[in-house]
C-alpha cells in the first residue's frame, strides 16, 4: 500500500462573498464603504442581476462581489452590513 496521499492546495482557502442589494445606488455605497469598514484591499465588483424575465432596470437587484483570498471576513458582519442597506449576504 502506498503512502502517497494527494495534498489539497492550501492556497484555495479564500472565499467569495456576494452581497445582494436592492438598487445600484445602495450597491455603490456599499462598495465604497467596504474598504474602510472591513479593510479589504481588492475593489469589490458590482454586477446587475435582473430578475428572471424582467428587462426593466427597476426590477434589478445589484450584487457586490467581494474576493476574500485570506478567508478573513466575517460572513455575519457582512450580512449585518448589507442589512443596513436593505440587502443581505447570499448564502453559498
Amino acid at each position: 500500500m502506498s503512502d502517497n496521499v494527494p495534498v489539497i492546495d492550501e492556497g484555495l482557502t479564500g472565499a467569495r462573498h456576494i452581497l445582494v442589494l436592492p438598487d445600484r445606488d445602495a450597491a455603490e455605497e456599499v462598495a465604497e464603504a467596504l474598504p474602510e469598514r472591513f479593510g479589504i484591499a481588492q475593489e469589490p465588483q458590482l454586477v446587475r442581476d435582473a430578475l428572471a424575465g424582467e428587462d426593466d432596470a427597476e426590477d434589478a437587484q445589484w450584487l457586490v462581489v467581494i474576493e476574500d483570498p485570506a478567508g478573513s471576513l466575517d460572513p455575519a458582519a457582512l450580512d449585518a452590513f448589507a442589512d443596513e442597506y436593505e440587502g443581505w449576504l447570499e448564502a453559498e
